[in-house]
């Protein structure tokens, strides 16, 4: 019984416009997606407090009160995905890189793969290398492309990662990732990529024989319960953070790559994500140093 409108920001100049349309229009409740939302939403919340708003990848502190925070533990699953990516590597070096570093909402993912090769370092007694790596000391460390529009700017970067020995890469960009499938595919060397936020495998066929498996982040599992507690009449929640106990994060299936997974790494993943959901294995115990 939900009716849903929808506007698509394509530059900042959108996004007050956008929200007070929203507003305007009478929407009971507005969901805006994306960090770099968080100024607008604040203003248009604190200017309409009958409005309940919910944003996805930020939270506030101090909280606002008719703003519900949509945040994940990314970590969580893209420690699974580079304990995996580890375990495959032919090259033992892998590489990650970002589009802009906004913090958590691209950093966790890179922090949380860097954290599942380290740990299969320890558990394996393997050195596999990671490339573009993070100081657990440092937020502003790491590989960027400096944007989430170019994927030339993503395709040299991987170009880059794959002459120095990485045979699995995670960018996390959005759309810029599709330039490091296009230069995979164009090197014709044995390596694969990684998929963030859905299951790439299924969102970008075309380079599904190059996808190894996709870090997921359950926006819509997240999205689902902001509204369905807003229809029953409960109050925001400040912050709801979505990990792999809520199902809100996780690993996609390894399709193509199923049979070069062994049986052995995916048992210990299912035993990981039961340790980490226990409070037994933390990410950021093997965040890069």
């Amino acid at each position: 019984g939900v009716e849903v409108t929808f506007l698509e920001s394509r530059s900042a100049e959108d996004y007050e416009r956008n929200i007070n349309q929203h507003v305007a229009d009478g929407c009971d409740m507005i969901v805006t997606v994306g960090f770099l939302l968080g100024d607008a939403t604040a203003a248009a919340a604190e200017a309409n407090p009958d409005t309940r708003f919910a944003i996805v990848d930020f939270a506030y502190d101090p909280a606002i009160p008719n703003v519900e925070g949509l945040v994940y533990a990314t970590a969580e699953g893209a420690m699974l995905a580079g304990y995996a990516a580890a375990s495959w590597s032919q090259t033992d070096v892998v590489g990650t890189f970002g589009g802009i570093n906004i913090g958590p909402g691209v950093t966790d993912f890179m922090d949380g793969f860097i954290a599942g090769v380290n740990y299969w370092n320890e558990q394996s007694g393997e050195s596999v290398a990671v490339l573009g790596g993070r100081d657990r000391n440092n937020p502003d460390s790491g590989t960027f492309s400096g944007n989430f529009e170019s994927t030339d700017d993503a395709a040299a970067l991987t170009d880059g990662m794959l002459q120095e020995g990485a045979d699995v890469i995670l960018p996390v960009g959005g759309p810029i990732g599709q330039g490091t499938y296009a230069a995979i595919e164009q090197s014709g060397l044995e390596a694969v990529g990684l998929g963030v936020d859905v299951d790439w495998t299924l969102t970008v066929p075309e380079y599904s024989s190059l996808m190894l498996t996709s870090i997921i982040k359950r926006i819509d599992n997240s999205v689902f319960q902001a509204v369905e507690r807003a229809v029953n009449g409960e109050p925001p929640q400040a912050t709801f953070l979505s990990n792999l106990e809520n199902e809100g994060v996780g690993l996609a299936p390894f399709h193509d790559y199923e049979d070069e997974i062994d049986q052995e790494v995916k048992d210990h993943i299912e035993e990981m994500t039961e340790m980490i959901i226990a409070g037994d294995l933390s990410p950021s115990d093997y965040y890069g140093e």
